[in-house]
């Protein structure tokens, strides 16, 4: 893949998950790829690979914050004994 469908999808991407944040549509990234998809098919699969990537470190960070976060408490917990 070039750089500039590599550089173009991922700023696509980074705008998308903002317009996605402030509105709180989780599924506009489809509507975009659907556009992307009529005129550029390589496009479409870098914008689609950029947001699953971005989607998929939101869930894992998530999780990381998640599962820290019940370790501490059971910490103070302990401490508190």
């Amino acid at each position: 893949m070039s750089d500039t469908i590599t550089t173009l999808a991922a700023k696509l991407a980074e705008d998308t998950m903002k317009v996605m944040d402030e509105t709180g549509d989780d599924r506009f990234f489809v509507e975009v790829g659907d556009l992307l998809g009529a005129s550029s098919q390589t496009l479409e699969e870098a914008f689609l690979t950029e947001i699953r990537v971005r989607l998929a470190e939101r869930k894992a960070r998530k999780f990381v914050i998640q599962r820290l976060s019940e370790h501490r408490s059971k910490v103070k917990a302990i401490e508190k004994q």
